[in-house]
């Protein structure tokens, strides 16, 4: 499930964002102040942010340049009611990947995010495989030898995430950090827990040791790609 971070200071618009957002299978974080989006970009890993001009404590054109400036590669999409085309080039000249003049359609956000997420070095596919298990993202399903099995959606997310990461190692900081909102509650050991509950769902071996989530002792978990 990719992790969008939506900066955005008008409240209602943010809330109105958040709720389409979340509707279309993402992860949603939301930040209301330039300055505390800037500590979110720089805590945790995002697929793609969504960032307003106009922000209180710190503009997002500012927002931009320092999240490049410091190696930032997520990819960026302006929202202003800017529309003139210096102010446009200032932008995408800045790093910015896009540029939406509000007022705005939200399917006309939705597909110019998932423009971005199909580009290389973001989310190639939808369809993820390793052995007998099979994982549609765009569908929201996974199958085991083809007889489907549900997920809650975290541990869907989580799952994803993996099959998206294959033969990668990954702490459990790191993946809380990757999956689970910043002001959520997760902890280590509800991370074990919803990887229990994913084992018992898409391991044909009971036993632990065999699993397609591999845990790295001291070091976190890796899914074994097959």
């Amino acid at each position: 499930m990719p992790k969008i971070l939506l900066v955005e200071d008008d409240l209602d618009l943010a809330d109105m964002l958040e709720s389409w957002l979340s509707g279309e299978k993402y992860t949603v974080e939301v930040a209301n102040d330039g300055a505390i989006g800037l500590e979110l970009l720089r805590m945790s890993g995002f697929d793609v942010v969504v960032l307003d001009w106009d922000l209180p404590s710190m503009a997002g054109i500012d927002v931009l340049k320092e999240y490049r400036k410091g190696g930032g590669l997520a990819p960026i999409i302006m929202l202003t009611g800017k529309s003139e085309i210096a102010d446009k080039e200032s932008g995408l000249g800045t790093g910015a990947d896009d540029y939406l003049t509000k007022p705005f359609a939200v399917r006309e956000l939705s597909a110019r995010i998932r423009a971005l997420l199909r580009r290389p070095q973001g989310l190639q596919t939808t369809v993820f495989k390793s052995g007998n298990l099979e994982l549609d993202a765009s569908k929201h399903r996974v199958t085991v030898a083809g007889a489907e099995v549900h997920l809650l959606p975290r541990d869907f997310a989580l799952l994803e995430f993996f099959m998206r990461h294959q033969d990668q190692v990954f702490s459990a900081e790191a993946l809380i950090s990757r999956v689970w909102s910043t002001d959520s509650d997760a902890t280590p050991e509800g991370l074990r827990t919803a990887i229990k509950r994913i084992r018992k769902k898409i391991d044909v071996h009971e036993d632990e040791t065999k699993s397609a989530i591999e845990t790295i002792p001291r070091v976190g978990y890796r899914f074994r790609a097959v």
